[in-house]
């Protein structure tokens, strides 16, 4: 079936995301180190830059694909419930935006902006928690990463450009 056609790099990680235990210091590593910096950040965290998981190398892709761990970390409870309030908030407004669209084509552009940010931001998080299995996405507007990055501003700038359309149209 399915498991079979799997290469064995993608078999170890969808049992490292069942139980990340079997293999602990190779394709469970990501995971465990994810949940060691989270677990510690109580309500305030450590501090800014005072995570030891990410000062002391410990988890893997800490500017990248493992950079909510490093929030949870150093900002605790409040930085992720900011950081989470920031990425409801611009999803909540694009899709007043796309609602609001002067014309369909425009109003489907910016639902596809939108779920490509919060398809982004729901696999990045359920992965650095282990809800979902790695897979290297980043997290928008967080992660180091140029290309991504570059995409994610473009969307929101062509989204501004449409409420700006529709606002000069009078339909916002």
């Amino acid at each position: 079936p399915l498991w079979e056609r799997l290469a064995p790099y993608q078999q170890n990680r969808l049992l490292a995301f069942l139980n990340p235990e079997v293999d602990p210091r190779a394709t469970g590593w990501h995971i465990i180190q994810s949940k060691i910096a989270i677990g510690p950040g109580g309500l305030l965290g450590k501090g800014f830059t005072e995570g030891t998981q990410k000062r002391l190398a410990f988890l893997p892709a800490q500017h990248t694909d493992f950079i909510f761990p490093v929030v949870g970390e150093e900002l605790g409870f409040v930085g992720v419930v900011l950081a989470l309030g920031l990425f409801a908030a611009l999803l909540l407004i694009l899709l007043r935006i796309a609602r609001r669209a002067s014309d369909p084509f425009a109003s489907l552009c910016v639902f596809g902006i939108g779920g490509m940010l919060f398809t982004h931001i729901v696999e990045n998080i359920g992965m650095t928690v282990n809800l979902m299995p790695v897979t290297g996405i980043p997290l928008p507007f967080f992660s180091y990463g140029g290309s991504f990055l570059l995409a994610a501003c473009l969307g929101v700038g062509i989204s501004l450009r449409v409420a700006w359309e529709s606002r000069q149209s009078g339909y916002l």
